[in-house]
Order: structure tokens, then C-alpha cells, then sequence
């Protein structure tokens, strides 16, 4: 097929080219006519002269006076400064002992340095509780800082030392004395809660242990002492010292009315121990 051949058009097409081109040539082109040139705008004259400053008009009116300022005070020097805190040295410095403050950080101490404070401890609620001081008639005060190293050493104490006095079964007398005061303490710490006491239950043990010492000495004595009188006359002695010591403590922590009631277990459990001094031999 060349390119010379051509292909005639259907006549409904040609028939539309024809009316396309009818209306091609009914509507011709025109040409807006163009805007007539506007007239030349009014410029602006700009002058190359410095502006000159305006004129300052004086006033009438007075010159404004300055008011008195009061000083005022300034918040860091009227604030009071805050008390520094005791040092170890000073009296009162021990904060865990007053109950105020951050505990110490003892985990990385010395072995030798938590020892020190214990038997520091130990010794401070012995002369609380055994001696007399101002602070007996006020347990909270005397027992603050309570601890249970120094009632399970005197009762241990005591408990070797029945058992050194003996002459056979050893190991039987010191399980009967140890289980007896170990027993006894939480029998009695529990009769003074059942009875409306307001005390801790580990600081009456503590106060029941602390007040076992006048015992650990009489029991000391009678074994190296092996006489029945003298045996009697220390046991009434040490018994009448460790009842005095937990006295003023049992009766403040009950109701007056009961105060026999919290009194007498503690006695009697003294007066056990008392007759196992000079039972043994």
C-alpha cells in the first residue's frame, strides 16, 4: 500500500467536518482594540536634604517629685537562718537516738565500728533502766532507742551461768533457764497488751531483758560463793533490785486499776529465777 492511496471518509464524518467549517467561517475572529495609554501619574518630588529634627516645646507643668521609698526588707537576711545540725560529739547529736532525722548509712562500716555502737547501746539502756536517773519515771524517754542484743546476752548469761553452777546435766539447766526467761518475757509482755498497756511488744522484751542483770551479778556471785546464807542474802538483794528496776515501767504502762494485775507475773517470774540461783549446786 503507498502513501499516495487514500482512504475516503464515511459521510456522516464528512458531514460534520463540513459543519465545523461552516461555523469556523460565520464567526470570524476580532480583534479587541487596545487600551488607550494612561495619563502621566504626579510624582512625588524626594529631596536629598537631611529632615530636620523637630522643635522641643517646653512645658508648663511642674517637674514630677520623687515619692519616698520605704527599704524593704529583703527575704534572706529577715528569714532566720536554720539551726546546724549536732555533731557527733556534741550532747544531743545522736539523731537516730532523738528520733529525728536520716538514719546513718551503716552498710559499709567497720565490723569494729557497729560493734563500738552496740555495746555504746547496751551500756546507755543498762544505766536507763537499772540505775536510777531522771528519765525512769518516763519509759518512752528511758527505752527510746531499745535494742534485743542486751536482754538475749543476759539472758544467755544467766543461763551459762546456772549451768556452770550445776554439777550434773549441765546442758538441761541451761535449756530450762533459757526457755524460762526467753518464754516468761513474752508471756509477760503480752499480759501487759491484754491488759490495755500502751508499751511496744519488743520494747517491753528489752525492758524485761535489761532488767535481768541484778540477777546475771547475784547468780555470778552464788557460784563463786558456795554458801546457802550468802546464796539467800544475794538472791533477796539482786530480786529486790530487778523488781525495783521494772517497776516504774509496768505500772506507767497499764491503767492504775490493773496495775497489780502487770505487777505480780513480773515478780513472780523474778522470784522463779531467784529460787533456781540457790537451788542449784
Amino acid at each position: 500500500m503507498s502513501h499516495s492511496d487514500t482512504i475516503p471518509l464515511h459521510p456522516s464524518s464528512q458531514s460534520d467536518i463540513d459543519e465545523i467549517e461552516n461555523l469556523i467561517n460565520s464567526h470570524p475572529s476580532s480583534v479587541l482594540p487596545a487600551r488607550p495609554p494612561s495619563d502621566a501619574r504626579a510624582s512625588i518630588p524626594i529631596s536629598s536634604a537631611p529632615i530636620p529634627s523637630p522643635a522641643f516645646i517646653p512645658s508648663n507643668l511642674p517637674p514630677p517629685t520623687n515619692p519616698k521609698t520605704t527599704p524593704v526588707p529583703s527575704v534572706s537576711s529577715a528569714a532566720p537562718k536554720p539551726p546546724l545540725p549536732p555533731r557527733a560529739s556534741e550532747p544531743g547529736g545522736n539523731i537516730s537516738a532523738s528520733g529525728f532525722g536520716s538514719l546513718p548509712n551503716t552498710l559499709t562500716e567497720p565490723v569494729w565500728d557497729t560493734v563500738k555502737r552496740d555495746l555504746s547501746r547496751i551500756v546507755s539502756n543498762l544505766k536507763l533502766v537499772v540505775f536510777p536517773n531522771p528519765f525512769r519515771e518516763d519509759p518512752g524517754k528511758a527505752l527510746r532507742d531499745w535494742d534485743l542484743w542486751g536482754p538475749f546476752f543476759f539472758i544467755v548469761f544467766l543461763g551459762l551461768t546456772l549451768s556452770w553452777s550445776a554439777s550434773v546435766k549441765k546442758s538441761e539447766v541451761f535449756a530450762v533457764a533459757f526457755a524460762l526467761l526467753a518464754a516468761g518475757a513474752v508471756i509477760l509482755t503480752l499480759n501487759v497488751l491484754l491488759l490495755g498497756g500502751h508499751i511496744i511488744f519488743f520494747q517491753s522484751l528489752s525492758l524485761l531483758g535489761y532488767c535481768l542483770f541484778p540477777l546475771d551479778v547475784g547468780a555470778l556471785i552464788c557460784m563463786l560463793k558456795d554458801n546457802v546464807v550468802v546464796k539467800v542474802v544475794v538472791v533477796a538483794v539482786t530480786l529486790a533490785w530487778s523488781s525495783w528496776a521494772a517497776y516504774p515501767f509496768m505500772s506507767t504502762a497499764v491503767n492504775p486499776r490493773r496495775k497489780a494485775l502487770a505487777l505480780y507475773p513480773v515478780l513472780l517470774m523474778y522470784v522463779s529465777v531467784g529460787f533456781l540461783i540457790i537451788a542449784i549446786d
